[in-house]
């Protein structure tokens, strides 16, 4: 979630990042929200410093044993007052959080600004692209045709966007899962976590899958979410923990099932395997300094070059 002090400090930043990332959030409405807020709070506060004055009234008057019905009188009416503002001001701040939940990551200054995917830079190429001396057949082709991918039997199960994985298919997912997990753990001191594949509503809001793609999770039990990724758990593991610096780095992959909806992609690769709503994943997350994630960001990038 955006820092409520960078927005109120600065909102000119955040209208410009919504701006270049083309979203419909308008920084205005959050101002009027939080101006909102801060104005209930404002009340409360001042009527709570009013019932402290009156209730050392009401103290002074009963030891001095003189009447204070009246001030008894106006101590109810400010407790009711501040009771109805507390609930207000809670609503206040909801729907201030709320908003902020909604708001997407603010771009690197370094980020191009462009309408779409189409106008992204290409800033690295890597090897040659194959040049076929034949007509290339689609991924999903290719596997019906070696009886690796079965879409039919799996529509028959499950619905549309499942696929049946068979065979030499089944045992090739089972690899890739097993190189990368051992890749990540023994050449590269990831430590492997094997985390539940439900969680609750906290977690998935910890990083931000709630409420912005709700829509796109499988809401399930006593509200709990199937996950669409491994990072769901891997980045809460130490959630409302505070970490000693002295322990970081911490490495942690995960392989997973993921569960997707995949509610806002309609018309979108509807063919193969590219959106289905169940697929494996091994997720990589690391606990580190700033100075230590743009370290091996460098690294990856030398490599490649």
């Amino acid at each position: 979630m955006i820092d409520l002090k960078l927005v109120q400090k600065n909102p000119e930043l955040l209208a410009k990042a919504l701006a270049d990332r083309h979203s419909s959030l308008s920084v205005d409405e959050f101002l009027t929200l939080d101006g909102r807020r801060r104005a209930l709070l404002a009340e409360v506060e001042a009527l709570k410093q009013k019932q402290n004055a009156a209730s050392r009234e009401v103290a002074r008057l009963k030891r001095e044993g003189g009447d204070a019905a009246h001030m008894m009188a106006e101590l109810g009416e400010l407790s009711d007052r501040i009771k109805a503002l507390d609930t207000q001001t809670a609503a206040a701040k909801a729907a201030v959080e709320e908003w902020l939940m909604g708001v997407p990551n603010i771009p690197d200054e370094s980020t191009p600004v462009g309408k779409d995917e189409t106008e992204n830079p290409e800033r690295l190429r890597w090897g040659t692209p194959r040049d076929f001396d034949f007509p290339p057949r689609q991924h999903w082709e290719v596997g019906t045709a070696l009886d690796g991918l079965d879409f039919d039997r799996a529509a028959k199960l499950a619905g549309s966007r499942f696929v049946v994985y068979r065979g030499w298919a089944a045992r090739l997912d089972r690899a890739l899962v097993n190189f990368f997990l051992d890749q990540h753990t023994r050449h590269e001191d990831y430590i492997e976590v094997c985390p539940p594949f439900m969680v609750n509503r906290a977690t998935m809001t910890g990083t931000g899958q709630l409420p912005k793609f709700e829509d796109d999770a499988y809401h399930v039990g006593d509200d709990q979410f199937l996950i669409p990724t491994a990072e769901v758990v891997l980045t809460n593991l130490h959630a409302g923990e505070v970490l000693d610096a002295g322990q970081l780095p911490l490495k942690y992959c995960a392989f997973t099932p993921c569960f997707r909806e995949e509610a806002g992609s309609a018309g979108r690769d509807t063919r193969g395997i590219i959106r289905v709503h169940q697929f494996s994943k091994v997720e990589m997350v690391k606990f580190a300094k700033p100075e230590e994630s743009f370290d091996d960001l460098e690294g990856m990038v030398a490599d490649a070059e």
